[in-house]
Parts: structure tokens; sequence; C-alpha cells
């Protein structure tokens, strides 16, 4: 993390802070967040050698994510509450597919860009996360946070 953090701030980007070692960049960019997805893709590419899917919400999606909280009454655990970033909106056929009444008591709310799930035994035992993550099985590139790591990115973008 500590060479991430360097390499977006020698490339120009601001207040560059990370959070745990997923991959949570918090910084400022007067660019439009496809930009900076595409940018930092294009970085990490070149200076560690492998590809990875960036994934941006601005300080105010974030807060609206937050703010949403679709599953706030059910999750009452946020390790086991997540939220996964899409690079698109999942379209519903594929949802549909999924048939979420075959998993419950997990969760699976889906607003625009984001998933929110709820799996009271953990993800390591969770089916329904068995076929959220799985390559290709929604359509769509994310990647996925527990609520904690969620609210602590947007404090972060708050102190920017």
């Amino acid at each position: 993390m500590p060479a991430l953090r360097s390499l977006l701030g020698e490339a120009g980007f601001e207040d560059v802070r990370t959070y745990v070692a997923s991959g949570n960049v918090v910084l400022s960019s007067s660019s439009d967040p496809a930009g900076v997805a595409s940018r930092a893709e294009g970085l990490i590419a070149e200076q560690f050698g492998f590809d990875v899917d960036v994934i941006v919400r601005t300080r105010d999606e974030l807060a609206e994510v937050v703010a949403r909280n679709p599953l706030g009454d059910v999750a009452v655990d946020p390790r086991r509450y997540q939220v996964t970033f899409l690079d698109e909106e999942i379209e519903a056929a594929a949802l549909a597919r999924l048939d979420l009444l075959s998993f419950e008591p997990e969760r699976l709310v889906s607003v625009g860009r984001e998933l929110y799930t709820w799996h009271p035994e953990g993800i390591g035992r969770s089916k329904l996360w068995a076929k959220v993550a799985s390559r290709g099985g929604l359509g769509a590139t994310g990647t996925a946070r527990n609520w904690n790591t969620v609210t602590t990115l947007l404090a972060m973008a708050d102190e920017s």
C-alpha cells in the first residue's frame, strides 16, 4: 500500500491515502471518475506489472451508498454486510437468475451500481456470495467491501 500511495501521489493525484491492504484508496482529483480509474489502472499495470480493474466512486456517491443502507434493519454485524461496487448496473435478468429466495436468510439488494449483501453466517460459508463473486456471473466487474470499510472510506473522504 505504501508503494501504491507513492505511485498515485507522484502521478499528480492529491491527498492520497490508503486504508488496509486491499487496494482502498482515497484521493483528490479534478478528473472525472472514469478518468481516475483509467489512469490508475494504467499506472498500476506499468509499475507493478499486472492488470487490475479500478472502481471509483466520488465522495458524494459514497455518501449516497451509506445513506441508502437498504439492509440496515437486518444487517446487524458490519463485518458480514457487504457492498459490491460495480462498473455498471446489473441487468434485471441477471439478478432474476440468482433466485434470491433460495439463499435465505442471506439477502441481496441491487441499487444502481451497488449490490448490498447480508451474509449472517459469514462470507466463507455463503452460497450467495459464491454466485455473486463468480467470474461473469452477473455480467459486471466489481469489488466488494464490508460495511466497516465502506463507512471508514467515507469518513476518510470527509477529512479531505
